[in-house]
């Protein structure tokens, strides 16, 4: 799909030197995965101390069902 963007050159050749891109396009694309893998870790770190968890639960047991 092609897609016009003004995007800051500086940045994406710094991306291509820092990643070793051989592309504009491959520094972009994996620029833009790490952001949603990264926004992703953030939503679970957010869970963190907000699910409660019950004590007698056996994960050994509830497996040999």
């Amino acid at each position: 799909m092609a897609t016009n963007l003004a995007l800051d050159n500086e940045l994406i050749i710094e991306a291509q030197k820092v990643g070793q891109h051989k592309t504009k396009k491959e520094a972009v694309n994996t620029a833009l995965k790490e952001y949603i893998k990264k926004r992703k870790q953030m939503e679970i770190i957010d869970l963190f101390g907000t699910i409660e968890f019950d004590e007698d639960y056996d994960y050994k047991k509830a497996r040999k069902r």
